[in-house]
């Protein structure tokens, strides 16, 4: 199993931080860096938040072997035609190393902060499929693409120049139940954040279901988690760190987070592997602690 590190963009991102992370994540050896795609936080106050497509832009010139991506970019903020554009542009950049996260949107302050329509849950997931189906299309598709829907149309759109890997850059779909049919009819990659190994194991057998009905075999999309670790390199500082929560540690493992100093890590890690994890994004929230990330790397990672 891979492991990858994911920071929250609107979490205080600023392009030291970025740069500084990112240099750590390639040198360290972690598998990718992954970012949310946000304006604000859920609740205040706002922070400092680095725009996704810029920050993924300098990534991919200025990395060279660790994947990445956006987890996930909503279609209620990002039209799908300009979000097919810039990811085909950014993956020929990086050599063919993004990972396309794309989700519906689920933030109602961002969106009434800045004006834009999160939609009630049954018509923004309609509006999810329709901008699903535009990138694909636009991505994967050598010859114009028509395409009319309630919430987007195009009439003989073409992306040139056509993407230099073969369909453009995996495209990853994001959630639970409710989004694994279209995980099984569209994606590379289907992750799912914060459960635990038996519910990833149970979700995971429900999309190998659903991709023979379509006709697709099971290793044709890829399954990943994302989640939190708590990670002390010592058990004084792991208690710091969980006092710090007001949180104990078998409440964050319901939640699916991982916790505890190196070897308990290492065998929570084995647990998802054996659920099926292939590979998992762990947040690293505080974007300051390059010494604790070094740390973990050095306790985790073969």
């Amino acid at each position: 199993m891979d492991v990858a590190i994911m920071v929250e963009g609107q979490n205080g991102l600023t392009w030291p931080r970025w740069q500084g992370i990112a240099r750590a994540v390639e040198e360290l050896g972690f598998a990718g860096l992954y970012r949310s795609d946000h304006m604000t936080n859920a609740q205040g106050p706002d922070l400092e938040s680095l725009e996704l497509w810029t920050s993924l832009t300098w990534l991919a010139g200025h990395t060279s072997r660790i994947e990445f991506g956006p987890m996930v970019s909503p279609v209620s903020f990002r039209h799908p035609v300009n979000t097919a554009r810039m990811a085909s542009a950014v993956d020929d950049l990086s050599g063919g190393r993004l990972r396309l996260g794309l989700g519906a949107g689920w933030q109602d302050r961002e969106h009434d902060h800045f004006g834009f329509d999160l939609l009630p849950i049954p018509q923004r997931l309609a509006r999810y499929r329709e901008g699903v189906e535009v990138t694909v299309s636009l991505l994967r598709s050598d010859t114009p693409v028509t395409f009319e829907g309630d919430y987007y149309h195009l009439r003989d759109a073409i992306l040139l120049p056509r993407p230099q890997r073969q369909g453009g850059p995996a495209i990853v779909i994001g959630g639970k139940r409710g989004v694994l049919a279209l995980a099984a009819e569209y994606a590379d990659e289907w992750n799912v954040p914060f459960v635990s190994a038996a519910t990833f194991a149970d979700l995971s057998r429900r999309l190998d279901h659903l991709l023979h009905e379509r006709g697709r075999a099971p290793d044709q999309v890829r399954r990943t988690l994302m989640t939190n670790v708590i990670f002390g390199h010592s058990r004084a500082e792991l208690q710091a760190k969980l006092a710090a929560r007001a949180r104990s540690a078998d409440e964050l493992h319901a939640a699916g987070i991982l916790v505890g100093v190196g070897e308990e890590v290492r065998a929570q890690l084995g647990a998802i592997a054996e659920a099926g994890v292939q590979t998992v994004m762990l947040q690293w929230l505080d974007l300051d602690d390059l010494d604790g990330l070094a740390r973990f790397a050095r306790a985790v990672l073969p």
